[in-house]
């Protein structure tokens, strides 16, 4: 018999007491998706990237800008519209350039050499003087009483001297005689010496009462232009016034003092030493205007060691009186003259890997690099002493855009129209020339 266990029935849990139900929690708002705005802005950027590329690829030259020939990229079949002159042989004049100062020839500051009372005044300010022409006067009365007093002293010894002297002949009668002793001529020979000797110190008085009478007008030691006035008319003057009457300064001719680097100066005194005449020229302060042109006179004794630079001076007539005293002017001086010189302009000179170089125009209108050992400068001109001959023609406007080997258009500045260019030549051909400027040896159209 088959025995089934059977479980005893489960207890029913009483129905749970009846809870307040809470209110459920807010579920949080969908996070919005910015995964997505992010590649849509990388699409974007991207597009714009793709796209300026492709723009600048086909606006950008296909020659590089000029670190040196032959840096970046380069299209053998571009023309580069090129601007070219040729090397010329001549004679170029080496100057050296300062900073210079007007100095009247002589300034003097005319004071007064007696003091009194300035009573006139004889010129007007800046007036053109001349050397010995009255300028002042002061009053006189002083000395002319000084005078008076110096010749009655003159007059009284000059006759006790007349006394003396007829006294020693009646002695020296007397002595002949025998009828008085020779010391007492001796006496009055001394005596008469005695006077002389009075004599000539009243003279001597009487000519410094006449000197410091004459005094008394002041005039002019040199020519030149007059200052102002530095005392009126009523006042006292004395010698030892610093500001004195009135300044006077020589303006015809006019120098001018500037300094030159020590380098120069071994060619600059031998060109002195040989007696070559040195012309020297002073522009205004811009350099626009040239003022004078004079010569070179003489050198200073000494360099400067603060500066390592030597003073010159130069002479300018200065007839329209241009130059003023302590007037600032640059001056140029002519250092050297070199002839039979091969002669390239500034502006066809470059600087790279290779050194100093020029890009010279072949016959087949392309370029090729041609170092060069340069020489004096002066101005838009340079010297040089290897790498070209006179004849060729070197590139001045566009050879940032060149390298070895490049094809170029050689055009001018001066035309008026540029020819177009042909729309069958193929692509990378149509070199862009500037405006205004045409081909040389451009072949005629056929009719």
């Amino acid at each position: 018999m088959d025995s089934t266990v059977v479980s005893p029935p489960r207890p029913h849990a009483p129905p749970a007491a009846a809870q307040p139900r809470s209110s459920p929690e807010p579920e949080p708002p969908p996070r919005p998706r910015r995964w997505t705005s992010l590649v849509v802005l990388l699409v974007l950027v991207a597009l714009g990237a793709g796209g300026y590329y492709w723009w600048w690829s086909r606006q950008a030259p296909a020659a590089p800008v000029a670190q040196g020939p032959g840096a970046g990229r380069f299209d053998p079949n571009r023309v580069m519209p090129v601007i070219a002159q040729p090397v010329r042989r001549g004679t170029i004049d080496i100057y050296l350039n300062a900073l210079g100062t007007v100095t009247p020839r002589n300034l003097v500051v005319v004071r007064p050499r007696v003091d009194g009372q300035l009573m006139r005044v004889h010129f007007e300010e800046g007036q053109t003087v001349k050397a010995g022409q009255l300028l002042a006067e002061i009053d006189p009365r002083p000395f002319q009483v000084q005078l008076a007093q110096a010749q009655g002293q003159l007059a009284k010894d000059q006759a006790l001297v007349a006394n003396a002297q007829v006294d020693l002949e009646r002695y020296r009668t007397l002595l002949a005689q025998d009828s008085i002793a020779k010391q007492q001529v001796d006496t009055q020979e001394a005596l008469v010496r005695q006077y002389q000797g009075t004599i000539q110190a009243d003279q001597a008085a009487v000519d410094s009462a006449r000197l410091q009478l004459s005094y008394a007008r002041v005039t002019a030691p040199i020519g030149g232009r007059a200052g102002l006035l530095q005392v009126d008319p009523g006042n006292m003057v004395r010698a030892s016034d610093a500001n004195g009457i009135v300044t006077l300064a020589q303006l015809q001719p006019a120098s001018a003092t500037f300094p030159i680097p020590e380098d120069n100066l071994p060619l600059v005194m031998r060109r002195l030493a040989q007696g070559v005449p040195t012309p020297v020229e002073a522009w205004n302060r811009e350099g626009t205007v040239k003022l004078a042109t004079g010569k070179l006179v003489t050198a200073d004794n000494q360099i400067d060691p603060a500066t390592g630079t030597v003073k010159m001076k130069a002479d300018f007539p200065n007839q329209d009186s241009a130059l003023f005293p302590n007037q600032f002017v640059n001056v140029r001086m002519l250092a050297r003259t070199i002839e039979d010189a091969t002669l390239v302009p500034t502006a066809a000179i470059q600087r790279g890997a290779p050194g100093t170089f020029v890009y010279v125009v072949k016959d087949d209108n392309t370029v090729t690099v041609a170092p060069v050992r340069l020489g004096p400068t002066q101005g838009d001109v340079a010297v040089v002493d290897s790498g070209v001959q006179p004849g060729m023609r070197v590139v001045v406007d566009g050879a940032d855009r060149l390298r070895e080997g490049a094809r170029v258009d050689v055009v001018t500045r001066d035309s008026q129209a540029v020819a177009p260019a042909k729309q069958a030549a193929p692509k990378g051909m149509r070199g862009d020339r500037p405006a205004g400027a045409k081909r040389e040896g451009a072949p005629p159209k056929s009719p």
